[in-house]
């Protein structure tokens, strides 16, 4: 006899509650082995395929492509301990009495041998887990699934996109999805998903975070709500729906209204066709890497007293000696350096000489943690949205080190394959906007940092230039800083270093 187990969106760490299914990598009746990748998601930092700890043939996949689903809701159901012959990644078809066509490759192992670990066995999957979830023994609640009710799987804010019979021989016990330990009240059957009902006096049943906080921003009460889930379970879907009811019912009032002050003789759309006419606006949600950069500036400009200075500085020194060593470099291998490099250099360096700048600070402790080395985070625009990778103990690299580095996390950035690691624990940030034609900006910092470097465009200016007025190679540099980690004297010291680095490079050199 088989189990059929359910495999949940397991956390994926940095924090994450929630991820987005980008593409199925198998299919309803594919059988799998231990820790293959079975979906592509993302999230708010990086795209992840996520393995399944159990081997066996896939009976069910909740959600479709596109679908936001919350850490802990249910991905896929998979039926362990299937027979032996099954080819992976193949289709599994029954037969008139219950058996599965396709044998497997020479060589290769079927599911049931490929765990033939006692530990493995006792599990029920592999030790080659993510964050947040393991492979310890099935929920101790179980109950009997007959073959006859597998094709009316509980759904998930999207309901299982397909599914397949499965033989009795593979049909055994299976986790029972919903709240442990919440005694959820009955629902009656009759009432539609997401419904509003009288307001129940028991304790209501929903277990995500996700759902509650979403039924607070929209002033729906949970207690009223007939949940489409398991045991009466409230689902997003069944928020969502809800919502939508509550804005159409809103909708008919405001008509409503509108028609009973329409003057008598007139009918309603004469007295008003501009607004029978206007096209709805657009709503686009929050979420992915738009929603975690909403949060994180929100919370920046909450939470942190910023300020800003600025100082325009001649360029056109700085742009000759990159010339010079790109031309040193002459036809080799090494990739040229770049503005955003040398700019990356002369800040580590001023961190140097101004540590103030490269700290955090502990609110609960009320204390200034100054850092020892020096992340150093850049800004890069994507087709994903902004993202800031790392360029980890930059104070211990030269400038073609640096720009190295930066060509290799921008690439990866812009395939959207950047790992959550590589996109956190930056210490002091540098944000090159010149590159979008813009001259000035005031940044927000990047929580929980000090301190952001803003650069806007090097473009040819009038300029005073050792007593003559010049064309010179101008650029406006900004400075935002939390005000508790230090004073503007710090901050324009900081500020100052670096202008006199961009204006005369040789300054730099003289501090190595």
């Amino acid at each position: 006899m088989a189990q059929v187990l359910e495999f949940k969106l397991p956390d994926l760490g940095e924090g994450l509650t929630e991820a987005e299914i980008v593409r199925w990598l198998v299919e309803v009746g594919d059988v799998v082995a231990i820790d293959q990748p079975v979906v592509e998601v993302e999230t708010a930092k990086a795209m992840v395929e996520v393995p399944c700890p159990y081997g066996g043939v896939v009976t069910a996949r909740f959600g479709e492509e596109g679908t936001e689903l919350p850490v802990g809701a249910p991905l896929l159901t998979v039926a362990v301990g299937a027979p032996e012959g099954l080819k992976t990644s193949d289709p599994v078809t029954p037969g008139p009495s219950g058996d599965r066509n396709g044998s497997a490759p020479s060589g290769s192992s079927s599911p049931s041998s490929s765990s033939g670990s006692s530990a493995t066995e006792s599990s029920g999957g592999s030790g080659n887990v993510l964050v947040g979830y393991g492979t310890g023994a099935p929920a101790a609640r179980r109950r009997r699934i007959r073959p006859d009710r597998l094709d009316r799987t509980p759904t998930l804010s999207g309901a299982p996109t397909a599914e397949a019979p499965v033989p009795e021989a593979l049909v055994s016990e299976a986790p029972v999805s919903g709240a442990p330990g919440v005694a959820v009240p009955a629902v009656s059957s009759t009432a539609a998903p997401g419904s509003l009902a009288p307001v129940s006096d028991g304790p209501v049943p929903v277990v995500s975070p996700l759902v509650r906080r979403l039924a607070r921003q929209h002033d729906i009460d949970l207690r009223r709500l007939t949940g489409s889930g398991p045991d009466g379970l409230i689902l997003r879907a069944d928020v969502d729906c809800a919502i939508r009811q509550a804005e159409e019912t809103e909708a008919a009032k405001t008509r409503t209204a509108r028609t009973a002050a329409t003057p008598t003789g007139a009918s309603p759309a004469a007295a008003s066709p501009a607004a029978s006419a206007a096209p709805a606006a657009e709503r686009i949600p929050l979420r992915g890497v738009r929603g975690a950069v909403a949060d994180k500036l929100s919370r920046s400009r909450t939470e942190i007293p910023d300020a800003t200075c600025w100082v325009d500085a001649d360029a056109t020194e700085l742009m000759a000696v990159r010339a010079a060593m790109n031309a040193a470099t002459g036809t080799s291998a090494g990739p040229k350096v770049s503005v955003l490099a040398l700019l990356a250099r002369i800040c580590t360096a001023a961190l140097a000489r101004f540590p103030e700048l490269n700290s955090t600070v502990d609110t609960e402790a009320r204390e200034i943690v100054r850092l020892p080395g020096v992340h150093l985070g850049f800004a890069a625009q994507t087709e994903r949205g902004l993202v800031v990778p790392v360029v980890r103990d930059a104070h211990t690299r030269n400038a073609e080190s640096i720009g190295a580095e930066i060509a290799r996390l921008t690439e990866l950035a812009r395939t959207g394959k950047l790992s959550p690691a590589q996109l956190t624990g930056g210490t002091f940030t540098l944000n090159n906007y010149g590159v979008f034609g813009v001259d000035g900006s005031t940044p927000i910092i990047n929580h929980p940092e000090a301190a952001m470097l803003g650069v806007g465009r090097i473009m040819p200016k009038p300029w005073v230039h050792q007593g003559e007025l010049a064309i010179r190679q101008v650029v406006q540099l900004s400075l935002t800083f939390d005000h508790r980690v230090c004073d503007g004297g710090t901050a324009g010291g900081f500020l100052r270093y670096v202008a006199d680095c961009v204006e005369q490079p040789a300054v730099l050199l003289r501090t190595l």
